[in-house]
């Protein structure tokens, strides 16, 4: 059962305050985090759905666990703007992402998962079904990909950091368009912007597409145009070491877009100015970008979207 949510009184005052619940899947007990704004919204509030990555958790994505990802920062959003917050939490062996056979599906059915906890949401807590969203990093992108291809109709946008689609031939493809912004960083070692995989992932990785052609299949699937609005963000690297270009197809914030932000020279980190990796994960992971925040670009895209 769901816990009541406050506002965090100690720790953060624009901040809510995670609580853990659970959900009763053929597969066993799921569990996951939830954040509930204490007040009304008229007509129903915002639903985010954060999926962690490969290693992680629903806790570590959320700021409760070691190192804080700067996804915690839905938390003041959601403050902020009064919406609803739920990070489900993988469990063993992972997410059930797109990659996952159909042996793996029928025994641990994570889009199912996801599709259960956003109509839990809809039912208990004031979440108008036309505003439900869903964001995921590195594992959690592929697991996004996932729920984006088989829950078009539950979705107004979704975002993904980190990650590209399966190559061809590898996935069911994506049928209904759908707003998508995809973050993707072209130092990254672990998840390569250009697409395949790094030879030193031997068998712990897959081969992917280039973060440009992930794109190029949901802007196509939309039927937007081939020239994007860019926009150059300013740089704060006095060593000029990373930069941020956003790429935009279609003009209308409360319609069909597709976007990418291209994080140059970053490796496999969040973009974020508040929430700051530790030198030592830099050291695997690469440059930690901090032109944007990666939450508030992702909610600047979502907010106006609606469910067609």
């Amino acid at each position: 059962m769901d816990s009541d949510i406050g506002v965090d009184e100690h720790s953060n005052p624009a901040s809510l305050v995670p609580m853990s619940a659970t959900l009763d899947r053929p597969e066993g007990t799921r569990r996951y985090l939830v954040v509930t704004p204490p007040a009304g919204t008229p007509g129903g509030r915002g639903l985010i759905v954060v999926l962690h990555g490969a290693g992680a958790s629903a806790e570590q994505v959320l700021g409760l666990a070691f190192p804080p990802s700067p996804l915690s920062l839905w938390l003041n959003i959601a403050a902020r703007e009064q919406l609803v917050v739920i990070a489900p939490d993988a469990g063993n062996g992972g997410w059930s992402d797109c990659f996952a056979s159909d042996e793996r599906v029928a025994r641990k059915n994570d889009v199912a998962f996801i599709d259960a906890l956003i109509e839990h949401a809809i039912n208990h807590h004031h979440v108008d079904p036309t505003r439900v969203y869903l964001i995921g990093v590195s594992r959690g992108g592929w697991m996004a990909y996932a729920a984006a291809i088989a829950l078009p109709h539950k979705l107004a946008a979704f975002s993904v950091i980190l990650a590209g689609m399966p190559p061809p031939g590898r996935i069911t493809m994506p049928s209904t368009p759908l707003p998508a912004l995809i973050f993707g960083c072209t130092a990254d070692p672990l998840i390569r912007y250009h697409g395949g995989k790094p030879w030193y992932a031997f068998g712990f990785a897959e081969p992917v597409r280039s973060i440009e052609e992930s794109v190029q299949v949901w802007r196509e699937l939309a039927g937007l145009p081939d020239t994007p609005v860019v926009v150059k963000l300013p740089v704060g690297d006095p060593q000029g070491r990373t930069s941020v270009t956003r790429y935009m197809w279609g003009e209308a914030a409360d319609h069909l877009q597709v976007g990418l932000y291209r994080i140059d020279g970053a490796g496999h980190a969040e973009p974020s100015r508040l929430k700051r990796y530790p030198r030592f994960i830099n050291w695997l992971t690469g440059l930690q970008n901090a032109d944007l925040e990666t939450a508030e670009a992702a909610w600047e895209f979502f907010r106006e979207k609606r469910t067609r």
